[in-house]
């Protein structure tokens, strides 16, 4: 089954923050991810504003999504990110894959 790797994001150092964007996908192809949604403008239709940017990546489990998340690749990038945005991220499985 799909799993799916949601990450809305608040960036606060724009500049900083694209040295870690830049290297993502590189690493995401090689864990079998894709990107479904990258950055865009969120609208609000119910409920609090949402984050300024958002993504959603795909793979074919929440194994391999696991695997990439804790790849040493993007752990070596990861506290570029921690250090640029705030995030709140999460795997959820995908609806009749």
């Amino acid at each position: 089954m799909a799993a799916y790797v949601v990450n809305e994001i608040v960036v606060t150092e724009p500049e900083q923050f694209q040295t870690y964007s830049q290297q993502v996908p590189a690493i995401l192809k090689q864990y079998g991810g894709e990107y479904v949604v990258r950055g865009g403008a969120p609208e609000r239709v119910d409920g609090p504003e949402p984050p300024e940017r958002l993504v959603v990546l795909r793979f074919e489990s929440r194994e391999a999504a696991r695997a990439w998340r804790s790849s040493p690749e993007y752990l070596a990038i990861l506290p570029i990110r921690e250090a640029t945005s705030t995030s709140r991220v999460y795997i959820v499985d995908g609806y009749g894959d």
